[in-house]
């Protein structure tokens, strides 16, 4: 069964308590969106069907995971891909061991390596971060029309993701983030997804997104700025603005620490709820009277 609007929660559990669905698959923002209703709980009996929540297209935060479990009752598995490969290159495995925060291994017939990001020929020592890269029958043979974009990612048999990653010793992956949203902090690598995750464990925080903005005083060299959205019964201050970065001071080295914060009502998403960086990244820049 297809819900045309994913935003649309009421026609979601009407559809859910209709067709008594075995699988539910949705974007990490979907499952906070159902964690914000206070009726949740008078849905959950129509959900008993489910036994699998499928989940990609961004990190999902290990609380939420955990929390919409706990409320539901349904197993959240957490899986990764691209539009190049088809969409599926991992998973958790369903009757396996699954590692929460992890997007799982490889499926069937498909190979995964993290090399250098900046050399892609170099392979990298185990639990260290490198690019993703994929070989597989569902990688894509290129870019429509594009034979240069199409030499940028495919390499032999191998198509290179842009996706900054790590392997433990199961072979299990876990992404850090984007290659191209990673933040340069005096040359230090600040990874967006580690403030977010940190910032959904704030109890004022519904949803966030952290970019890189650049530092006038250090060519080359950015801040990080963080986008907030409060849940109900917060109220936008400074001094709830010194105190999420404090609290951010207690996990994360201090060059990760958002320099800036700016309280808004919504985050720019796609129509499936997938949070735009690019948008946050474009309309910083339009402050500063550049052309986007």
């Amino acid at each position: 069964a297809l819900n045309p609007d994913p935003r649309d929660q009421k026609s979601l559990f009407e559809l859910i308590k209709a067709t008594s669905p075995a699988m539910f698959p949705g974007v990490p923002t979907m499952y906070m969106r159902l964690l914000e209703r206070d009726d949740l709980e008078d849905y959950a009996k129509d959900m008993k069907s489910i036994r699998i929540c499928n989940t990609g297209a961004a990190p999902m935060p290990p609380e939420v995971l955990k929390e919409f479990e706990k409320r539901t009752g349904g197993k959240i598995i957490e899986g990764y891909g691209l539009t190049e490969t088809s969409p599926v290159a991992t998973t958790n495995p369903i009757q396996g061991e699954r590692k929460i925060g992890s997007v799982g291994m490889p499926i069937p017939d498909t190979e995964l390596k993290i090399v250098d990001i900046d050399d892609y020929t170099k392979i990298m020592p185990l639990g260290e971060s490198g690019e993703i890269m994929i070989k597989g029958p569902q990688v894509m043979k290129g870019y429509w029309n594009k034979p240069e974009a199409t030499a940028g990612q495919i390499k032999g048999d191998w198509l290179l993701t842009g996706d900054i990653a790590t392997m433990d010793e199961d072979g299990y992956f876990y992404i850090v983030d984007r290659k191209k949203d990673m933040i340069n902090v005096s040359g230090f690598k600040v990874y967006p997804r580690e403030v977010e995750d940190v910032l959904f464990e704030h109890e004022a925080i519904e949803n966030a997104a952290v970019i890189g903005l650049p530092n006038p005083d250090i060519p080359g060299s950015e801040k990080v700025k963080a986008f907030i959205v409060l849940k109900d019964g917060f109220n936008e201050s400074e001094e709830l603005k010194a105190e999420i970065k404090e609290f951010c001071r207690q996990t994360v080295a201090p060059y990760k620490v958002p320099k800036f914060i700016e309280f808004r009502k919504e985050l720019p998403e796609t129509l499936v709820g997938k949070v735009l960086r690019k948008d946050l990244k474009d309309i910083e820049a339009r402050k500063r009277g550049e052309e986007v």
